[in-house]
């Protein structure tokens, strides 16, 4: 564990991972008081991305719980394998084994699927806390985050024909959130919160030049730049990190040295994933951007 925030942001920064000071201290009392990450933020800002890297700072495992609509504890925690157990069952009347000794037998461990919740806490009870992601929690239904309320209060399991599984220490926990819809109040007050932006322009151009050593200092700026200006149109969706990223060795592997209205038209795809965004650059806006993009580049 990190004995100061500015020891885990170098260790972030080993990572290929940019936090600024006030995400680096809320990663950093979240491992220190064992509260639960909750990270909001548009989708494409690097919210996921903590949770691995995290992962591979603290060299322990990832678990993560992708949620979505309909999402449920069988799903998420735990069910039997009942087809496993029915085999079974048959296979011990042949044998003419006792009702107690067939129900100890078909309710062990060995016809339990563990799902993500349930790893999470058997390796903390284990004493080797990994990191959990719970992703994109806005996308569950209520009823689920309700029970993930009482999960994140004691960090516990019961299964009725096992017993209850109790973690040592709790996991390090990061749920993410895309604010498709609000989540309760009950749940943010159990974990430490912090919202993540779009980032600015030399912490982006950073990112480019670490993730994608091959592209040129020029280009790198002018993707940047015009990554940047892309972000203040009116788009249903703005490019995240990941778009910039995939961009760039889009570009790289055009053989393209810098921005130039055909290339952009032709790999837009690459940056907006909406047709109502592709058509609200015309050719003269994705001109003027460029012209923007290249004076930006100049000035850095």
């Amino acid at each position: 564990m990190y004995n100061s925030v500015d020891e885990l942001q170098a260790a972030l920064n080993e990572q290929d991972y940019f936090a600024e000071r006030g995400l680096s201290v809320a990663i950093y009392l979240a491992l220190k008081t064992g509260k639960p990450l909750f990270l909001e933020g548009d989708a494409g800002v690097g919210k996921t991305e903590i949770a691995k890297v995290l992962s591979a700072a603290l060299d322990r495992d990832l678990i993560r719980l992708q949620c979505y609509e309909g999402l449920d504890v069988n799903t998420a925690v735990y069910e039997w394998n009942y087809a496993g157990q029915i085999l079974h069952l048959r296979l011990m009347e042949t044998e003419g084994l006792a009702r107690e000794q067939m129900e100890s037998e078909i309710f062990s461990e060995r016809f339990l699927l563990k799902r993500p919740l349930l790893q999470a806490i058997e390796q903390s009870a284990d004493g080797l806390a990994p990191v959990l992601l719970i992703d994109e929690l806005d996308r569950s239904d209520e009823e689920f985050e309700a029970f993930l309320l009482e999960l994140l209060s004691e960090f516990q399991i019961s299964i009725p024909e096992l017993g209850t599984i109790r973690a040592k220490a709790p996991p390090v926990v990061v749920v993410t959130s895309n604010r498709t819809r609000e989540i309760h109040d009950a749940l943010k007050r159990r974990c430490l919160y912090y919202w993540i932006d779009y980032p600015h322009f030399h912490k982006e151009l950073q990112i480019v030049e670490r993730k994608a050593p091959d592209v040129s200092r020029m280009l790198a700026r002018q993707i940047t730049a015009f990554i940047q200006d892309m972000r203040s149109l009116e788009l249903f969706k703005r490019p995240g990190i990941a778009e910039t990223l995939d961009w760039t060795a889009a570009l790289i592997a055009l053989d393209q040295n810098e921005l130039s209205l055909e290339t952009v038209q032709d790999t837009l795809g690459v940056i907006l994933k909406y047709q109502d965004d592709v058509e609200l650059l015309d050719p003269t806006t994705i001109q003027n951007m460029i012209d923007r993009a290249k004076v930006e580049a100049q000035r850095v």
